[in-house]
């Protein structure tokens, strides 16, 4: 069983003053809903499995939790939110444009083919 190590390679400091990098960026300011530019996408997986994917969310994980939450309810779909993008399984792409425009966000579109 190998161990990853997320520092890049250091075991150890002897340094009091030294703080680890951190991977995880997370904005510290988050953009009001009327100025966020959000995309609303049609993914198609294995077996021809759809999913509704909204890309270009700004703002801490917990924002972006709750507002996936409210969509995969409201939608009754199964989801994913990480990295500024929210996955709901299945073709939502009218409801969540129209859930989103609810929410606030101004500059939503339906993008792709």
């Amino acid at each position: 069983m190998s161990k990853k190590n997320t520092l890049g390679g250091l075991v150890f400091s002897t340094d009091p003053h030294f703080k680890p990098e951190q991977d995880d960026y997370e904005p510290d300011t988050s953009l009001p809903p009327d100025k966020q530019v959000l995309r609303i996408w049609l993914e198609r997986g294995k077996g021809g499995k759809e999913a509704t994917v909204v890309k270009g969310f700004i703002g801490p994980s917990g924002q972006l939790e709750e507002l996936a939450k409210l969509l995969k309810n409201k939608c009754a779909a199964g989801g994913n939110a990480k990295d500024s993008v929210i996955i709901i399984q299945g073709d939502h792409r009218d409801k969540v444009l129209q859930l989103l425009t609810e929410q606030g966000f101004k500059n939503v579109k339906k993008a792709g083919g």
